[in-house]
């Protein structure tokens, strides 16, 4: 900051007081036009990264919506059959009458686990927290903003622990090659069916969990006033 010096001499302490409340004000004017464009810079950068951020999750809820929609369906189509197959079974059915009827669903249903789960992006967020725009939004959006990203985080790790605990592989492996050679055991098909069943549903309920998160950050509210 550069101090102008008096051109002339100071004759009275009245001229030093004045010269000497001109320099602070020079000064404290100078310090808050420098705050006053940080803090607008600050502003319009917090803008920007909300605005790339709602843009982010709005492209991922939009992926969780089509996801959620198909692993319905699919989880819809698993709960007939296996519901089918249980029923064949009680009612003590033959075994070809239980492979006709059982291969004619699957070939119907195009039968798979078929699990779909979005691509969950997270790119406008960690540029946000790298160059210390984050910091910068307000405190409550910022917090939804957070939450979020974590329950991405989450349920895609829920995903990936679950089909370690309820999918047998091997076994799924081995019935769908039975099936494609035209061989069904109803007992083997029913567990792995059931399996499919319950991992369509966990994923299910996983999806409309953040679904509604999402949207909840998206519309200004907290988890707490779900």
């Amino acid at each position: 900051m550069h101090l102008e010096l008096p051109s002339t001499a100071l004759k009275s302490f009245k001229d030093f007081l004045k010269h000497y409340l001109m320099i602070v004000l020079s000064i404290l004017t100078a310090l808050g036009l420098e705050g006053w464009i940080e803090h607008i810079h600050h502003r319009q950068a917090a803008a920007v990264a909300s605005e790339q951020i709602d843009a982010e999750i709005r492209t991922n809820l939009a992926e969780v919506r089509e996801a959620l929609a198909k692993d319905t369906h699919q989880a819809d189509a698993l709960t007939h059959l296996r519901d089918t197959l249980e029923q064949d079974l009680k009612t003590n059915a033959s075994d070809t009458d239980v492979e006709q009827l059982v291969l004619t669903q699957i070939h119907n249903l195009n039968f798979n686990l078929n699990l779909r789960w979005p691509t969950l992006r997270q790119e406008a967020w960690d540029v946000a927290v790298a160059n210390q725009s984050a910091s910068w939004i307000d405190s409550k959006r910022m917090y939804r903003y957070s939450a979020v990203y974590a329950a991405q985080r989450e349920t895609s790790a829920s995903l990936t622990s679950n089909l370690h605990l309820i999918i047998d592989g091997p076994r799924m492996i081995d019935t769908m090659t039975n099936l494609r050679s035209g061989s069904v055991e109803p007992h083997e098909l029913l567990h792995v069916v059931a399996q499919m069943e319950v991992m369509q549903e966990q994923a299910k309920n996983d999806l409309s969990q953040l679904e509604q998160q999402m949207q909840n950050a998206l519309n200004g509210k907290d988890s707490a006033e779900q």
